[in-house]
């Protein structure tokens, strides 16, 4: 494992990509309305991020695997028992769905990535608002874990501890990841997983913190148009991403926006 620790200059430029990544999530949230759909909301922010913030969508036409499909749109929408890599279609959102959306913005050489999950109109369950909730505390528990000397593990352990106490699953066949000049590098940030082991952090590191959290059992299906994966019992699933910086004391979360959920009590 390569883990790339930024020098400043990078830093800095990965605040840069990073801010305006949360900013599309803070500018799309008006439009995740009942009757809209993920294809009319890719458009808005593929329009938003080349034209308003003359940058590009990261995940338009990856391909990390030369032998299957590249990613055709601009964002990932991830709907209901869709677990991430949802493919922006002409379906429209009901009232009552809930939805990810996953944004990577590339802008002067670096990649700044983020994801949030919306509750779509009024008719959201009880259920569903829960399971998004205890979503938001797992990724953030995960943030609590960062700092010099503590380990990767810290991170999974934290998350799987709540969200199973919580009588939900993690899904394991995916995970965080290094960022930087590469839209994927070193370390793999797993979501699940034992105290203490793993790589350890250091000062200089980035990396996403993703959990993706599921109502049902942690079982993954995955859908023939070589991206989506879904959950296999259909039972609702849940994400939210931020970018973290590992600072000499502690972190910084890079993907931090006005309009995002507000940080739980346990943070302040």
């Amino acid at each position: 494992m390569s883990i790339i620790i930024k020098t400043q200059a990078q830093i800095d430029l990965m605040r840069i990509s990073c801010k305006l990544a949360a900013e599309v999530l803070d500018y799309i949230e008006p439009y995740v309305k009942p009757g809209i759909t993920t294809l009319e909301l890719d458009k808005l922010c593929h329009n938003y991020i080349v034209n308003v913030q003359s940058a590009y969508p990261s995940p338009l036409n990856y391909q990390p695997n030369p032998k299957g499909p590249a990613y055709p749109n601009s964002i990932c929408t991830s709907v209901n028992a869709e677990i991430c890599h949802g493919i922006p279609n002409d379906k429209p959102l009901k009232n009552g769905d809930i939805v990810n959306l996953d944004i990577t913005v590339y802008k002067n050489g670096f990649h700044g990535d983020t994801s949030r999950t919306y509750l779509v109109g009024d008719k959201v369950t009880p259920q569903a608002k829960r399971l998004v909730q205890v979503t938001y505390e797992c990724m953030w528990l995960g943030i609590k874990q960062v700092k010099p000397g503590n380990f990767l593990g810290d991170i999974g352990h934290a998350i799987q501890t709540h969200a199973e106490k919580n009588a939900y699953s993690v899904v394991q066949e995916f995970c965080g990841h290094g960022i930087g000049e590469g839209f994927h590098e070193d370390p793999q940030v797993l979501h699940y997983g034992k105290a203490k082991t793993g790589p350890q952090l250091q000062s200089g590191m980035i990396f996403t913190i993703e959990p993706m959290i599921n109502q049902g059992k942690r079982t993954v299906r995955f859908s023939s148009n070589g991206w989506t994966a879904l959950t296999k019992d259909r039972s609702l699933s849940a994400q939210f991403e931020h970018t973290i910086l590992v600072t000499p004391d502690g972190y910084e979360v890079l993907t931090i926006s006005p309009n995002m959920p507000a940080i739980p009590d346990f943070m302040k």
